[in-house]
């Protein structure tokens, strides 16, 4: 009989469960077997979970894509890790043969397979994934630092896309934990402001925390307003909508010429732009989904300390108490919920 271990398995609509199943085995020669140390939950696990669902997940899976895991085991064709190595992941993986892939866009992937969400993801005790996702992490960054590390590779894939100058004045719409990544990698990127919009009493504190020069509260103040008067009336050099419905807040806000940055993500969501403001105006609007080829930069970043997102932990659980993590997440309780399948 194969050896069980613990993990968090989607059911159904709204349901999962905490279970056994059995430790994965190594099937293919590029194939790494690891041990999770810590794993995170995510927006996206919070959404599987919804009903109705904002992302779709495949049921008997089990959940879970943000870890740090440890190097158990490979397969004969792996090269460049060994058991014992420090490992972060990419959970997103592409297929490798189709135009956007043969194209260098393997992050627009046509056929891309999500663990986590279409296979088995993380929240377990052991995983496997191909040697082709990982890399490699210093065990001298904290595992609370280095659990950062996927959702930060695909902000991180974003700023590629952003030209920052020294000096620019950045606004970030939403203050959830990728408002948050956003406002500690612009602020190391020389942005001599961030503003940040958030109405969260609980998000606002953190946002100052990692950096913001300012949050604006529209609930309470005019946005347009609070960004012109920080602006000498120009508005910002670059707007991100981190909350996936705010484009016509960013076309507001942000200068002629200037740059937007869609990132947040709602498919059920739908708004109405005046096109002519776009052209008119001289703008350019970037849409970014995932990281490509960013996890290496990423690592680096956390391990010469570019920024340092430990403080936004603010729960750390047993993976058997993932329940009190889902739930805090879902009432927007928290921010980094880390799990650990070995306690």
């Amino acid at each position: 009989m194969d050896q069980q271990m613990d993990a968090v398995v989607f059911v159904a609509l709204g349901q999962y469960e905490i279970t056994t199943r059995p430790i994965p085995h190594i099937n293919n020669s590029n194939d790494v077997l690891v041990k999770i140390l810590a794993a995170s939950i995510c927006g996206t696990d919070v959404h599987i979970l919804h009903n109705p669902p904002g992302v779709i997940a495949n049921p008997g899976i089990i959940l879970g894509h943000e870890c740090v895991a440890e190097v158990v085991a490979t397969g004969q064709a792996v090269k460049a890790y060994r058991p014992g190595d420090r490992v972060v992941a990419d959970n997103n993986l592409p297929c490798g043969t189709c135009p956007a892939c043969l194209s260098g866009n393997a992050n627009l992937c046509q056929n891309i397979t999500s663990m986590g969400v279409h296979i088995d993801g993380v929240f377990a005790q052991y995983a496997v994934f191909p040697d082709t996702a990982l890399v490699k992490i210093s065990p001298d960054v904290p595992i609370e630092k280095a659990i950062f590390a996927e959702p930060l590779n695909c902000v991180m894939g974003a700023m590629k896309k952003l030209k920052v100058m020294p000096g620019d004045t950045v606004l970030v719409l939403g203050g959830g934990p990728i408002g948050q990544y956003f406002t500690g990698l612009m602020k190391a990127s020389g942005a001599g402001k961030v503003l940040v919009s958030e109405i969260s009493d609980f998000r606002a504190e953190f946002a100052l925390k990692q950096g913001a020069t300012r949050v604006i509260r529209p609930d309470r103040e005019d946005l347009l307003a609070a960004v012109l008067e920080e602006t000498k009336g120009v508005g910002a050099d670059i707007v991100i909508d981190a909350v996936g419905v705010l484009i016509n807040d960013a076309l507001a806000t942000v200068k002629n010429g200037g740059s937007i940055l869609l990132f947040g993500m709602n498919a059920n969501a739908r708004q109405e732009i005046a096109q002519n403001t776009i052209t008119a105006r001289g703008l350019t609007i970037y849409g970014n989904f995932i990281g490509l080829n960013t996890l290496y930069n990423t690592v680096n970043t956390l391990e010469n300390n570019v920024v340092d997102f430990e403080n936004l932990v603010t729960h750390k659980l047993a993976l058997k108490d993932f329940a009190i993590g889902l739930e805090a997440m879902q009432k927007g309780q928290a921010m980094e919920v880390v799990l650990y399948p070995f306690e």
